[in-house]
């Protein structure tokens, strides 16, 4: 049974916080060096985070990797909570992980093995990559689905990657746009590169080392909740993310 509000051991899940607090330590001892050894991370924008409220945040990203894309933002966000802006590189942060971070991931590829689900119990919300029809509009999350997505944002912040595939460009999936109406979040952007030049597809294993990868903050997206359509919301992720089709004309112009 899925629990509504974190206590001070559990979090909205019924995890317990410090099997979170170890894991997200272990994890992030683990790739510490794939930021700041063999491979640097640039940030930027971070000193945004600072200004957000602790619940009731969507972070909106582009995604090359299942699993490294997250390991660098529970870095980030883990360091700006210990008062580091736009650095991963002093450690300590780790000892003090925050904790109310989940992330949306494929249930398909989070149960292929022990490792993945402790990677899920870390912050992973698990969903289903179908097509639902509601009204008018397919989405791509069942009713389920969106309430433990609203579950993540009453308790803290959901990192979620819209166009639900490491493809790039790939068009975005509208189901986002119905947890966004039905929950209201501050919608804040992310645009990442050099993850997929890294690492494998999975996340896990490095493809070529040396290579700088970046990650970009952006300010919350301005929306009108009233007046804009699912397809201009949908438009105003996309291009914040840099993954509309002005950017494929960009990226792909000689």
């Amino acid at each position: 049974m899925i629990k509504k509000e974190s206590t001070l051991f559990r979090d909205a899940f019924g995890n317990l916080h410090f099997i979170k607090r170890f894991l997200i330590f272990t994890f992030g001892c683990i790739s510490y060096n794939r930021y700041n050894g063999f491979s640097q991370l640039q940030l930027k924008g971070t000193e945004l985070l600072r200004d957000l409220p602790d619940k009731k945040v969507l972070f909106v990203s582009n995604h090359q990797t299942y699993f490294a894309d997250v390991f660098a933002m529970f870095h980030v966000f883990c360091s700006v909570k210990n008062g580091f802006i736009n650095s991963v590189r002093n450690p300590i942060y780790l000892l003090n992980p925050k904790v109310n971070i989940y992330y949306v991931a494929d249930k398909k590829t989070m149960n292929k093995g022990f490792l993945t689900k402790l990677f899920t119990y870390s912050g992973g919300i698990t969903v289903n990559r179908i097509w639902k029809k509601i009204g008018d509009n397919k989405i791509d999350r069942s009713i389920s689905e969106i309430a433990r997505m609203g579950i993540a944002l009453n308790d803290g912040w959901l990192i979620t990657f819209p166009q639900g595939t490491t493809q790039a460009f790939a068009p975005g999936r509208r189901g986002i746009v119905h947890v966004i109406r039905k929950y209201k979040p501050i919608v804040v952007p992310i645009v990442i590169d050099g993850f997929q030049k890294a690492y494998d597809k999975v996340g896990i294993k490095i493809k070529k080392k040396g290579v700088l990868k970046k990650m970009r903050f952006k300010q919350p997206i301005q929306l009108d909740l009233k007046k804009d359509t699912t397809d201009n919301i949908m438009e105003k992720i996309m291009d914040a993310i840099e993954q509309s089709p002005k950017y494929y004309r960009k990226n792909n112009s000689s």
